[in-house]
């Protein structure tokens, strides 16, 4: 008969060879299930690897000299360019504006001084002679009260005649205010330039080529001839 102690020991080793053997083959089963789970891993990652390197490989035959990449470049760029063609159109249109309302304000201050100095012309040869005709004036005054004395019943010709001589005094006043010379050549040589020949006489004592007498006297403005004397040159 067997002894319970050997039996009992019997019973536990084979219970400590069960555990270890469901021990060993947990552990078996986890290094084969992580095994299994890295090579999934590991082969989904060489998948797409692949895909991407096939990807890019056939970009690569599609566009061999990368032309895509400066495509996208030159897309991009243009974009750039014409914001700034946009920018120097809004300040070229300013400008002309600006220009444009110069230009219209200069035409316009430039037709004023047209009118202006067209003005001042005319009002100048209306009234050039406005000072000369307010010296005059005096003179007309004297040769009307002249005129009403010489028709007196009881006029006196002395008087008139005084009268006269103050009223040629009076003009030649005015003629030496505004520079109207007299052309009296009496005796003087002959000169075309202010003397205009009416006759010519062989007179005794006077020599050739001199006036010899004025028929009627010039005069000048400013050095300027406004009328020729009539003259006879002895010959």
């Amino acid at each position: 008969m067997p002894d319970k102690t050997e039996t009992s020991d019997n019973a536990r080793n084979e219970s400590v060879d069960d555990i270890t053997l469901d021990a060993a083959s947990y552990d078996v089963v986890d290094e084969q299930d992580i095994r299994a789970s890295s090579e999934d891993q590991t082969a989904q990652g060489a998948n797409t690897s692949g895909a991407g390197q096939d990807a890019g490989s056939a970009d690569a035959q599609n566009d061999p000299l990368g032309f895509g990449e400066q495509r996208m470049g030159e897309e991009e760029e243009p974009l750039s360019e014409l914001d700034q063609l946009r920018s120097q159109l809004v300040d070229a249109e300013g400008r002309a504006a600006e220009n444009w309302d110069r230009l219209v304000r200069l035409q316009a201050e430039m037709e004023n001084q047209r009118k202006r100095a067209q003005n001042d012309v005319t009002k100048a040869r209306k009234f050039a002679l406005e000072g000369i005709v307010s010296d005059l004036l005096p003179i007309k005054d004297s040769l009307e009260m002249g005129l009403a004395a010489a028709q007196a019943d009881d006029a006196d010709a002395g008087s008139i005649v005084q009268g006269a001589e103050l009223t040629l005094k009076m003009l030649a006043q005015v003629f030496e205010k505004n520079n109207i010379l007299e052309v009296n050549p009496v005796d003087e040589k002959f000169d075309p330039e202010f003397h205009q020949a009416m006759s010519m006489q062989e007179i005794e004592g006077k020599a050739a080529n001199t006036v010899a007498s004025v028929m009627q006297k010039g005069y000048t403005l400013n050095e300027r001839l406004v009328r020729p004397a009539l003259v006879m040159v002895a010959k």
